[in-house]
């Protein structure tokens, strides 16, 4: 089962990927790890640093893609991002945080993107 879902998760990154593009985001990492965690993507767009989650369902029946970014995993993220800007001296920049929910209706995603889904984080 653990197989099925990590192939879920790849796929949906993927797809995720294509349409960041599209959408004249400029990919920066992919599953960027440090200490505090991982984030799925950070790109660039306009000048901005975006640190995007993504998070994709089969159904509603836990709720929608986007309700799964819980404000402890806001928190999470926040951190990240903030190591991140510090480790490569972006902390000037103007940065943001992106939601990108994908729900597949017959195999094909849904794609919903929200841009500053939430604002940084306290308590870290």
């Amino acid at each position: 089962m653990l197989s099925v879902n990590l192939e879920f998760g790849k796929a949906a990154e993927d797809a995720a990927v294509k349409f960041l593009k599209t959408q004249g985001y400029k990919i920066l990492e992919r599953n960027y790890r440090n200490k505090f965690g991982e984030i799925d993507i950070i790109a660039r767009q306009n000048g901005v640093i975006c640190f995007l989650e993504v998070k994709a369902r089969h159904s509603l029946d836990f709720g929608t893609p986007q309700e799964a970014v819980s404000t402890g995993k806001q928190r999470q993220i926040s951190k990240i991002a903030v190591f991140y800007l510090k480790m490569n001296n972006l902390l000037e920049h103007a940065a943001r945080f992106d939601v990108l929910a994908l729900l597949y209706v017959n195999n094909q995603p849904q794609i919903s993107l929200i841009t500053d889904a939430f604002e940084l984080q306290p308590g870290f």
